[in-house]
C-alpha cells in the first residue's frame, strides 16, 4: 500500500534538504554542466514525488535521485541533439544515461561535495564571483538572498554567477580536488571565500544590521564540511574561529540593535558550546605544528573567549600571537590590530604611536576601523579636539548603520565633555 501523496510530499521535501547539494555536486561531474545538472536535479525530485507514491522509497534516496537525474539529462538532450548538432558528441559522450543507484556510493558523492567547492573557488574566477557561485551551488542559497546579503540587485547576482560559469566551461576549468602539489594554494582560495561570507555576515559591510545571521550560518557550514571533507590544519583553524567569533553573536548588539564593544558584552551571554568546540579545535590545529593565520586568529579569538571579564584578558599574550601573525600574514589591519592590543597591554600612547605610524603611511587611510581607533585612544588620552576628528572621519567612512549610530554617540559624549572643559566646569 503506498502512501498518501502528503507523506510522500514530505518525505520528499526532507531529503531536499539534506541531501539536494550533494545530488547537484555528483550531477555536475556527471553531466559536465551546472545548468543541465541543475535542471536534472529538480526533474529528479519531480520524478520523486510521482513515482515513490506508487513504488515506495527506496533504500538508498540520493543515489535513486542521481540515477534519474542523470538518465532523465540524458534523454533530454539526445532529443535536443536531433536540433542541434553541436549537442551531439555530448550525448554520445554520456552514454544512455542507465546507471545503477548502487554505483553511486557515498565516499564518491563526498568526494563530488568537494569537487564542487574547489570548481566554484577556483583562483581562475573573480572574488565576488567564487563567493556568489559558492553560496549558489554549494549552499543552495537563493539568488535573491544572496543579492540581498550583499546589496545588490538579483539581476546583477544572476549574471555574475552566469558570467561565473561561462568561465568554467570556456577555461575548461577541470571539476576536481586538486593534486596535493597544487592543493595548498587552491585550498587557501576556498578558505579564502569561506572566511569572507563569514565576515559579511560577523560584520555587514553596510546596511541596517550588524550582524546577518543567514551569512554566518552558511560559512560554518561551509567551514565544517570543508574539516569533514579534508581535515587541514587551517580548515579546523578556520572552522575554530568562526565558531568562537560567532559565540559572542548574542552579546554583540543591545535589544534595539546597537553596537556593543567587546569590553562591555555580558559574557554570560556568549555561547559556551561554541566555545568549547572552538577550543578544542584550536588545540588541535596548533597540536599539528603546520598552522597558518587563521589558527593564528582562532588562537586570538581562544584567549578572549577564556578570559572571565574584559579585566581578565591576557594581553600580553594577544599581543605574542599577534606577532606571529604579523610574520606569518604581514598586512596592516594585523598591525592595526597588533596596535589595539598594545594599547590595552603597554597603554593608549604606546598603542596611539603606532596607529599614527599606520595611517601616515597612508594603507588604511580609507579604512573606518583604523580612525575609530585612533579616535578611541585619543579618547582615552583626554585629547578630546583629536579624537571628534577622528571620529568624524570615521563616521564618513562607514556603510553600516549601527556602526554609525555608534560613533554618533561617541562624538556627542565628546562634545559634551568639550563643552564643560570650556566652561571651566
Amino acid at each position: 500500500m503506498s502512501r498518501p501523496d502528503a507523506a510522500i510530499r514530505n518525505v520528499v521535501d526532507a531529503v531536499y534538504r539534506a541531501d539536494s547539494r550533494r545530488v547537484l555536486a555528483t550531477l555536475i561531474r556527471l553531466l559536465g554542466d551546472f545548468d543541465v545538472a541543475e535542471e536534472a536535479m529538480h526533474d529528479a525530485f519531480m520524478a520523486a514525488l510521482e513515482r515513490w507514491s506508487e513504488t515506495g522509497i527506496p533504500g538508498n534516496p540520493r543515489a535513486w535521485l542521481i540515477s534519474t537525474g542523470r538518465f532523465k539529462a540524458i534523454d533530454q538532450l539526445r532529443r535536443r541533439a536531433r536540433f542541434d548538432a553541436s549537442l551531439v558528441t555530448l550525448v554520445q559522450q554520456l552514454g544512455d544515461g542507465v546507471q545503477s543507484a548502487a554505483d553511486f556510493d557515498d565516499d564518491a558523492v563526498e568526494d563530488d561535495r568537494l569537487r564542487l567547492i574547489f570548481t566554484c573557488c577556483h583562483p581562475a574566477l573573480a572574488i565576488d564571483a567564487r563567493v556568489a557561485l559558492t553560496l549558489r551551488e554549494v549552499c543552495g542559497l537563493e539568488t535573491e538572498a544572496i543579492a540581498r546579503a550583499f546589496l545588490t540587485s538579483a539581476p546583477a547576482l544572476a549574471q555574475r554567477i552566469v558570467r561565473a560559469k561561462g568561465k568554467i566551461r570556456d577555461a575548461r576549468i577541470p571539476y576536481q580536488i586538486p593534486s596535493r602539489a597544487d592543493l595548498p594554494e587552491r585550498l587557501d582560495a576556498v578558505l579564502h571565500v569561506v572566511y569572507l561570507v563569514f565576515n559579511e555576515g560577523y560584520s555587514a559591510s553596510s546596511g541596517q544590521s550588524l550582524i546577518r545571521p543567514d551569512l554566518t550560518a552558511e560559512a560554518i557550514r561551509l567551514a565544517r564540511l570543508l574539516v569533514e571533507l579534508l581535515p587541514d590544519p587551517e580548515a579546523i583553524g578556520l572552522l575554530a574561529l568562526v565558531l568562537l567569533h560567532d559565540s559572542r553573536r548574542a552579546a554583540r548588539t543591545s535589544p534595539a540593535g546597537a553596537l556593543v564593544l567587546l569590553d562591555d558584552q555580558d559574557r554570560t551571554s556568549w555561547n559556551r558550546e561554541q566555545i568549547a568546540e572552538g577550543l578544542a579545535l584550536v588545540e588541535r590545529a596548533l597540536s599539528s605544528q603546520r598552522f597558518g593565520p587563521y589558527t593564528l586568529q582562532a588562537a586570538i579569538a581562544a584567549v578572549h573567549a577564556e578570559a572571565a571579564s574584559a579585566a581578565a584578558t591576557d594581553w600580553r599574550q594577544i599581543v605574542g600571537l599577534y606577532d606571529v601573525l604579523l610574520r606569518v600574514n604581514p598586512s596592516p589591519v594585523v598591525e592595526l590590530n597588533r596596535a589595539a592590543a598594545i594599547a590595552m597591554a603597554d597603554g593608549a600612547e604606546a598603542g596611539l604611536a603606532m596607529v599614527d605610524g599606520i595611517l601616515a603611511r597612508g594603507d588604511l587611510a580609507d579604512y573606518h576601523l583604523a580612525h575609530a581607533a585612533r579616535a578611541d585612544l585619543c579618547r582615552r588620552l583626554g585629547r578630546v579636539d583629536e579624537a571628534i576628528a577622528s571620529y568624524r572621519r570615521a563616521a564618513g567612512l562607514t556603510r553600516q548603520e549601527p556602526e554609525r549610530r555608534f560613533l554618533a554617540g561617541r562624538l556627542a559624549e565628546l562634545r559634551r565633555l568639550g563643552d564643560r572643559k570650556r566652561n571651566g566646569e
